[in-house]
């Protein structure tokens, strides 16, 4: 039985130990070991070919885990994960290092460990790939295939859209948690990654802090919402920095909200590769824009209520991807105006 997803089966055993209340108690106990390893073995479907939306979590097959130790590459889709003790950077029991999610045109990665970085994947495809990637050769989705690659270099920033705290002039990442539960739900218009922490501790604080992230069916964006438990300074979200690319940043006309982007040769595919980042942030919840030793930060102000932000990833190679700054500053301030008015972009 494997003990990192027994939550999932609880409800699969209850039901069928409800079903099979006549038979007698050994075939009970027997069957009841098979059926919840046949439940763990089903618990994930593989996704519907014309899916519009897609989130995944697939972690290495047996209950022999042990930190920096990769034993293979046959792994397996949950739903849910409680992160093994131990459990740090390049363990490899997490396929491609966290969850997944995507559209038919980019798709994005959380490293679930203590970096707490969001990747992108640069997609060539309309269709789904998440499920195909990773599972011959762990290193494969960093080399170029037909579906495309993981195009992003986040070293020790938060990547694009990924958070910490801003604290003694540098980020805090998520070293110190007392508990980390992550979770995938797809559903017909979107699909959603939630991530739980238990006692992240920065400094002398400890807060629980929850974590979603969505992608909807069309367009480059997925949006993020923290919930912390308390009031913190510095909770932080950014960019990561590259040398000679320039930040740019604009507000809507209301000035309720802004965006802080960079577009330029900053992917791990060539010396030529364009790619354009950006975040979409409500201004009222954002205290300053501030730069940090590895990222463009946008810190928030110290609040217990939710606060909202949107990634956007352009790939030049994307299909009808967007090639040029011009027309990717275009289009970041058409979706501005499309804040202003409809105060969300799905």
């Amino acid at each position: 039985m494997k003990k990192i997803i027994l939550p999932l089966f609880l409800a699969s055993t209850l039901i069928f130990t409800s079903c099979k209340e006549e038979k007698k108690e050994s075939q009970e106990k027997e069957t009841e070991v098979e059926t919840v390893e046949s439940t763990a073995e089903n618990s994930w479907q593989k996704p519907d070919k014309n899916a519009k939306t897609y989130a995944e979590l697939s972690i290495r097959k047996g209950d022999d885990w042990e930190p920096k130790k990769f034993g293979g590459g046959e792994f397996e889709n949950v739903n849910s994960l409680q992160l093994p003790e131990g459990h740090s950077d390049h363990a490899y029991y997490i396929r491609y290092e966290g969850p997944g999610w995507e559209n038919s045109q980019v798709g994005f990665r959380m490293y679930l460990d203590w970096r707490n970085a969001i990747d992108i994947w640069g997609k060539k495809t309309d269709t789904i790939v998440l499920p195909y990637v990773g599972q011959n050769n762990y290193e494969d989705y960093h080399h170029e295939s037909p579906w495309g690659q993981d195009i992003l270099k986040a070293g020790k920033s938060l990547g694009l859209g990924g958070y910490g705290r801003f604290m003694n002039d540098s980020v805090a990442h998520f070293r110190q948690v007392k508990k980390t539960v992550a979770s995938v739900e797809n559903n017909t218009g979107s699909s959603s990654v939630m991530i739980d922490y238990d006692g992240w501790k920065t400094g002398k604080a400890s807060i629980d802090l929850d974590a979603t992230y969505t992608i909807y069916p069309s367009d480059r964006f997925s949006k993020i919402t923290l919930s912390p438990s308390k009031e913190i300074s510095g909770l932080t979200t950014g960019i990561v920095k590259f040398e000679d690319i320039p930040l740019i940043e604009n507000k809507s006309e209301n000035g309720e909200w802004g965006y802080i982007a960079t577009y330029g040769k900053q992917t791990l595919v060539s010396e030529e590769d364009q790619l354009g980042m950006a975040i979409f942030y409500k201004t009222s919840e954002v205290e300053k824009i501030q730069e940090g030793s590895h990222d463009h930060l946008a810190i928030f102000k110290p609040t217990k209520n939710r606060v909202s932000y949107y990634i956007l990833a352009a790939w030049e190679q994307e299909k009808n991807g967007i090639k040029t700054k011009e027309k990717f500053v275009k289009d970041l301030d058409k979706k501005l105006s499309t804040l202003q008015q409809n105060e969300k972009l799905q």
